[in-house]
Formats: structure tokens, sequence, C-alpha cells
């Protein structure tokens, strides 16, 4: 039974692992659709939409397997219901990654602006942010797991300059709201991506340490949270 029960963990394991490298590629294709305000990337990020519905349908169901049949405890359960939470939170930045394109779609099909807000460092902060979350978790590396909490006020700060710019570009542009309005989302999009990114790496330290430090229960000041 114990032999078992680690084919099955490590079968998981992988699951979650394939699924992360997946949604991993369809954030590199949403930075490079937002850099060139490339209408077919974004389709296409759109349209294999469920590739990553099917692959957190899988992993979940199979989560519930183990847990039905097994009832595992101790480590083995902190391990599982770990993977359930990350595979939400990957499906998430997947959704994330489909809005973020059909706002790349619609201002595509709109005459370019004069004003223009580079979403690169903010596309490629979320993007690094999820990588390093996926990494914490393969490594079980609990310091890059919360280094990945401390970049998350980064990618706050660059949302919030790119709403007072569009908040100036809308007054003195009222005849192009609906095009601003879509950039404006798009920062929004970012965010909430990298945020998804965090909680990945917050379940990435509930994991390794049985501490859960949702919530603002993160003390950057705390020896062992690596300042």
């Amino acid at each position: 039974m114990a032999r078992y029960l680690i084919r099955e963990l490590d079968k998981i394991k992988k699951k979650i692992l394939s699924l992360g490298a997946l949604v991993e590629e369809r954030v590199r294709m949403t930075t490079q659709a937002v850099d060139n305000r490339d209408a077919a990337i974004a389709q296409k990020i759109i349209d294999t939409d469920w590739e990553i519905d099917e692959m957190e349908v899988d992993v979940e169901e199979e989560c519930l397997k183990l847990l039905a049949l097994h009832q595992p405890v101790a480590v083995d359960l902190r391990f599982i219901v770990t993977v359930i939470k990350i595979n939400n939170d990957l499906e998430r930045i997947g959704d994330q990654a489909v809005n973020i394109a059909e706002r790349v779609v619609t201002i595509s099909k709109r005459p370019e602006m004069d004003f223009v807000f580079d979403y690169a460092p903010m596309a490629e902060k979320a993007e690094s942010m999820l990588k390093m979350s996926l990494d914490a978790l393969v490594n079980i590396d609990v310091d890059l797991a919360f280094k990945v909490i401390t970049l998350d006020d980064e990618v706050d700060a660059i949302k919030t300059l790119a709403y007072d710019r569009i908040k100036d570009a809308i007054k003195a542009n009222p005849g192009r709201v609906g095009y601003l309005i879509n950039l404006l989302l798009i920062s929004r999009h970012l965010e909430r991506l990298a945020d998804h990114a965090t909680n990945i790496a917050e379940e990435v330290i509930y994991l390794i340490e049985g501490e859960i430090v949702r919530h603002g229960m993160y003390d950057a000041n705390d020896p062992k949270n690596g300042s």
C-alpha cells in the first residue's frame, strides 16, 4: 500500500508540473502578444484555453481519488492539499492569460495612439514570479518562495502607475476611452496573474513548513523569511 501511495503521489506531482509548464508557455505567449499587439498569438491563447481546463480537472480528480481511497495523513495529506490549491491557481492564471489576450485582440483592431504604456516590465515580472514559484515547488525551496512574495509589491506599483497614466490619457483623449480602458484592463489582469503566482508560492511555503502565510501573515523582518 505504501509503495502504491508513493507512486500515485509521484504521478500527481508530474501532472501538476506538466500543467505548470503549459501555463508558463501561455504566459510567455501573453507577454509576446502584449508587447507586439499580436492578435494572432492572442487568438491562439484564447482558442487553446481548453487544454489547461482539461488538465486542471484531471489533476483535481486524481487528488480526490487518492484522498478517498487511501486517506493519506501528515506530509502526504499536506502535499495533496497543496496540489489542489496550486492546481486552481494555475487554472486561474490561464484564465487571466485569456483575459489579456481578449484585450489584445480588441485593441489590435483599433488605431494606435501616441499614448503608449510599456507593459513589458510588468509582464516580465509576473512571468518571472510564476517561474520562480514553480521552481520553488520542484526544488522544495522555501527561500525562493518567499522571494516571490516580496516581488508582488513591485507589480502592484506598476499597476498603480499604469492607472495614473491611463487616467490622465482618458482626460486628454475622451474620444478614445474604449481603447484606453482595454489598456487599463491589461494591467489589472497582469496584476491578478502575479497574485496567483504569489498564492502558489504561499502554498509551497505551507507544504515545506506547515505554516500559513496568507492574508498578510508574512513578516519580511522575520529572519527565517529570508530577510
